[in-house]
């Protein structure tokens, strides 16, 4: 699939491993998970193939975020994205954000 970056500090965590933003800096071991999840993404056939991976928890989410979908990155971070399809083209996902869910579970 194609992934497109919603914003710059996106991008750079991806190819770069670092963010010139001060305001998005995370530890290295989540931008490493960061990483091997948008690789997965990246090389999933369709938007289907990312329920094999169990360990990213793809989800569709509902309500105020209804149409964006989610993916694991460890137990406080998630990847959100929005999911578009042409007829002619292969599925392209667009990174949305990334944030911090210190209390998800409870």
């Amino acid at each position: 699939m194609t992934v497109r970056f919603d914003k710059e500090y996106l991008r750079e965590l991806y190819e770069d491993g670092k963010c010139s933003d001060k305001k998005h800096r995370f530890q290295p071991e989540v931008i490493k998970a960061y990483a091997k999840c948008i690789f997965r993404i990246e090389e999933a056939l369709s938007i289907e193939n990312l329920y094999q991976y169990h360990s990213l928890n793809y989800e569709v989410l509902k309500g105020k975020k209804k149409g964006i979908s989610s993916v694991r990155v460890n137990d406080k971070y998630r990847i959100e994205f929005k999911v578009s399809q042409s007829e002619e083209a292969e599925p392209v996902i667009t990174i949305c954000t990334i944030l911090e869910l210190t209390n998800h579970y409870k």
